[in-house]
């Protein structure tokens, strides 16, 4: 951990605001200090994936506590992002170091045009010697385009930018195997697969109300990282700079896997499908047990209304989902090439329709 060169760090709201809502000057610069020591003199490159735009909108419009719908919520980040990166920027300030912002939603990562967009940018960051801050683009995102919670992008951030350790940072010091504040329990100290931790009973979000994720969102981004190949180390934010230097803190979760295509990390983990396609059983060994491209002859159903780049699942005739892909032709398309040979679709209808409906490319698989 302390010879990690690139490292994503996530921080959640209820370390960086008051139960109330409104950022806690103290704490953004007390997490600040941190990163800027082990950032060293640009030495150490350091992405942090920083939640509280929703809770620090809060107070400044009189909302006591963390809105249900969704366009209070995007109000409240409307008033509360720029809050929380002016309060950074003059935090790093004070380190002379510059900071930028990235906002993203699904869509911005899913596909590939903007995952190459997101991924060049925040690389020029880097290689500029700014410090990223990153945050779901709470102001314009709908409950489809949504990643749900900061835990999980930042372990796609981390798969993102190649990173070599994620850090996420709650205001618990670790996973434990029961209630931190029970008699008797004990942190996990190292999980190096899931059978570590299937006795343990993840709690959902904390008391502050401010958040959105709590330990089980944590534990399931670090699952993502770490079956993409990244270590993670999961603490409190008070034991930052333990995690950073390398010393024995919370939990940490040794990697499972082997770093795959980017995008399909994203669009396995981040997409919401706009629809879905049915296959016939052909289809579903060519797609599952072959890893072909999908073509209209072996479709037996088209559900929902979505267009072509649109994110949609792959399902057997039973119903279950076993793979999602990005789609080439919109639903309203699709019906009457339903079953037919693309030679075929080509000689009627020209040589456009001579293509997969989801190429193999675009296309991951769910249960492999």
């Amino acid at each position: 951990m302390a010879e990690a060169h690139r490292v994503v760090v996530k921080v959640g709201s209820s370390s960086l605001t008051t139960a109330s809502g409104g950022l806690d000057a103290d704490r953004v610069d007390a997490l600040v200090d941190v990163l800027a020591k082990h950032r060293g003199g640009g030495e150490r490159e350091i992405v942090l994936v920083s939640s509280g735009a929703i809770a620090a909108g809060l107070a400044p419009l009189g909302l006591r506590r963390r809105p249900k719908d969704l366009a209070r919520q995007q109000a409240a980040a409307s008033v509360g992002q720029g809050l929380l990166v002016a309060r950074y920027t003059a935090s790093f300030a004070r380190y002379g170091v510059r900071v930028g912002q990235i906002l993203l939603t699904t869509d911005d990562t899913s596909r590939r045009a903007h995952h190459r967009n997101a991924s060049r940018t925040l690389d020029k960051l880097l290689a500029m010697g700014a410090l990223p801050v990153v945050n779901e683009n709470d102001t314009v995102a709908t409950d489809e385009i949504r990643f749900g919670d900061n835990d999980r992008l930042a372990a796609l951030v981390a798969h993102l930018v190649r990173a070599d350790l994620l850090v996420l940072l709650s205001d618990v010091d670790g996973l434990y195997d029961g209630d931190p504040a029970a008699a008797g329990t004990s942190r996990v100290a190292e999980v190096r697969g899931p059978a570590d931790i299937a006795h343990v009973k993840i709690g959902s979000a904390g008391k502050a109300g401010v958040g959105t994720g709590g330990m089980v969102t944590k534990v399931e981004a670090a699952r993502i990282a770490a079956a993409a190949g990244i270590p993670v180390v999961l603490t409190s934010a008070s034991h930052a700079s333990d995690a950073l230097a390398g010393r024995d803190t919370g939990t940490y979760f040794h990697p499972t896997g082997r770093r795959s295509a980017d995008r399909l990390l994203w669009l396995q983990h981040a997409s919401a499908p706009r629809g879905a396609l049915t296959l016939d059983e052909g289809a579903v060994r060519a797609v599952v047990e072959g890893r072909k491209s999908l073509l209209p002859a072996g479709i037996a159903a088209v559900e929902g209304d979505f267009t072509a780049g649109d994110p949609v699942e792959l399902r057997d005739l039973a119903g279950r989902a076993v793979a999602r892909g990005l789609v080439t032709f919109d639903a309203k398309e699709l019906p009457r090439l339903l079953g037919r040979s693309t030679r075929e679709l080509a000689r009627e209808l020209g040589p456009a329709y001579e293509r997969e409906v989801v190429h193999r490319d675009d296309l991951v698989l769910l249960h492999p």
